[in-house]
């Protein structure tokens, strides 16, 4: 059965805008639009899902090849860092209330001395500073990437309703604006763009944000999978950094999920700081240490929401049903989380070559289920929940380094010189994904045909195992 999805057609004016002029906003420090994060990058690129965007390794050039010109592009966007959720934000309270409740001050030295003056202020489920202008760096960026298609054509735009989400959205428009308008010397009057939001109440259909799958949302295993495989590996490694601290803050007794909780609080207070300034909170950890935390995350969203957890990458089945359609320009074909009201109207689901441009919003945990519907890692044998494994010798993957911070997927359609058929390419964060399934591997630059591209998506096609979701 499907429910219709609540509708709002919405146009932000970012007042920080100087209209008809080129201002962009300078970059954090930090921070660039060209390669993300790249402070202390041994560490924070590190942090799991709670890494800012970075520049991802490839041994593919991301670059469009010389003989080549983009016909296509769909950027599918995480939200730009946030504070802790709310249930988050109350446990690091405590946690804080804790250890200045417990640990005489003069125990506050070295490495620890910054914690006699710390107050926990962070906030609770809405985008920092930082994380808009992350959203800001991100629209320049697309824009300046795919220039040749933004001069001539508009971009549709979509968001999950979460706040986040929709801001994130809007701050990617501004920032793409704001580029265009340095290219151009223009200012289009279509500016603030529309951004179509899809609801995230229960029951709703919505391709950006999984929850209508009953099993996968409440029965064990599937919704167990992730917290079991990062319980198991928890027990590998969190013992000697625990007792570590609690020797060092005599007489503290932290926890294993505290210790991670304080771990925590250095990608969280990084964030935090316009500037993106890495928090005191990081230095009380080694790079190994970080290393392993960041195996933690990452065992929570592939055993969570991606290829190791039986009914995760069915959540993600929507969305690549509407990737086919308009990379093919043509109707959706879906039985799974697509709202078919929408999608079977061209004001709300436009198709076809005058619309070539899209940009959807979403979480970590949908975008991992998408890539897994995708097979973008499957080449891979399931990772282990004793044994890290770096994202270099696991395909490519690592919550880090597919779905930090303002995570970005760009889906691209080629024309090539010399080639009678277009071609598809897909880079997660700058890193060219082999497609392997349908023969772009390496060799091929990644890409492949997007006819058999298309045929490789069979999984996503016959609805994945949307039949195994309501028993």
């Amino acid at each position: 059965m499907f429910f219709l999805l609540s509708l709002v057609l919405i146009g932000v004016w970012m007042t920080s805008l100087v209209r008809g002029g080129s201002h962009i906003q300078r970059s954090a420090q930090c921070d660039s639009v060209k390669d993300g994060y790249q402070c202390q990058p041994g560490i924070s690129h590190n942090w799991g899902q709670y890494s800012p965007f970075f520049a991802v390794p490839s041994k593919i050039s991301p670059d469009v090849p010389l003989n080549c010109k983009v016909t296509f592009a769909q950027v599918l966007s995480r939200h730009g860092a946030r504070d802790p959720t709310a249930s988050k934000t109350a446990t690091y309270a405590a946690l804080v209330k804790k250890i200045k409740d417990t640990v005489p001050p003069a125990q506050f030295k070295g490495k620890y001395a910054f914690l006699g003056g710390y107050t926990y202020t962070l906030g609770a489920d809405q985008l920092t500073a930082f994380g808009e202008q992350e959203m800001v760096n991100s629209g320049i960026k697309f824009f300046n990437r795919y220039k040749n298609l933004a001069k001539k054509y508009p971009i549709f735009v979509r968001a999950s309703s979460e706040n986040r989400v929709v801001v994130s959205a809007q701050k990617f428009d501004q920032g793409y604006h704001q580029a265009s308008v340095a290219a151009t010397g223009t200012d289009p009057a279509s500016y603030p763009y529309n951004i179509l939001v899809l609801s995230e109440d229960p029951g709703i259909n919505n391709t950006l944000n999984h929850g209508l799958c009953t099993a996968f949302e409440t029965l064990p295993p599937f919704s167990t999978t992730g917290s079991t495989a990062q319980k198991t590996y928890l027990a590998t490694f969190i013992d000697p950094i625990t007792t570590r601290i609690n020797t060092d803050l005599t007489p503290l007794s932290l926890s294993a999920t505290e210790t991670i909780s304080l771990m925590d609080l250095c990608p969280f207070n990084t964030v935090a700081n316009p500037d993106g300034a890495v928090s005191p909170f990081c230095g009380l950890f080694t790079t190994a240490e970080w290393r392993q935390y960041s195996y933690y995350q990452t065992l929570g969203k592939y055993y969570g929401y991606g290829p190791g957890n039986p009914l995760g990458p069915t959540q993600g089945v929507g969305f690549v049903n509407e990737l086919i359609a308009r990379l093919t320009g043509t109707g959706v074909v879906d039985h799974t989380s697509v709202n078919q009201t929408l999608d079977s109207s061209p004001v709300t689901f436009p198709v076809g070559s005058a619309h070539p441009l899209f940009a959807d919003f979403s979480h970590d945990n949908d975008m991992t289920s998408i890539f897994g519907a995708l097979g973008l890692y499957d080449a891979v044998p399931p990772l282990s929940n004793t044994t890290l494994e770096e994202p270099q010798d696991a395909g490519g993957y690592s919550a880090a380094w597919t779905v930090p911070f303002a995570a970005r997927a760009y889906f691209e359609k080629l024309q090539c010189r010399g080639e009678g058929v277009e071609s598809v390419r897909i880079i997660v964060n700058d890193r060219v994904v082999p497609l392997n399934a349908c023969g772009g591997g390496a060799g091929k630059g990644g890409r492949c045909p997007l006819e058999k591209f298309v045929d490789s998506l069979s999984f996503a096609r016959a609805g994945g195992k949307w039949n195994q979701c309501f028993r």
